[in-house]
C-alpha cells in the first residue's frame, strides 16, 4: 500500500481554505462545524474541494482536528 498519495492529500489539505462564499479564504479545518454538517446534509461539491470538505467532516467528527492543526505548523 503506497501511502505518499495520502500523505500529499493530508498536507494539502492542512492549508487549504475555502475558495468561496462566507467563509471565503477560511482555512477548511477552521471552518464551522455547523457549515460542514450542512454540506454534508446538502452534498459535498464535486472535485477535490468536495474530497476535502467530506475528509474535513470525518475529522471533526472523529475529534481529529489537531492532527490537521499539527501539520499546519510543518
Amino acid at each position: 500500500m503506497d501511502v505518499k498519495p495520502q500523505k500529499d492529500f493530508l498536507l494539502k489539505l492542512a492549508k487549504a481554505k475555502m475558495p468561496y462564499g462566507k467563509y471565503k479564504d477560511y482555512d477548511l479545518i477552521d471552518l464551522p462545524e455547523h457549515y460542514i454538517v450542512w454540506y454534508q446534509q446538502k452534498g459535498f461539491p464535486k472535485g477535490v474541494l468536495g474530497q476535502q470538505l467530506q475528509t474535513i467532516y470525518e475529522i471533526k467528527c472523529n475529534g481529529l482536528e489537531h492532527l490537521i492543526r499539527n501539520l499546519r505548523k510543518m
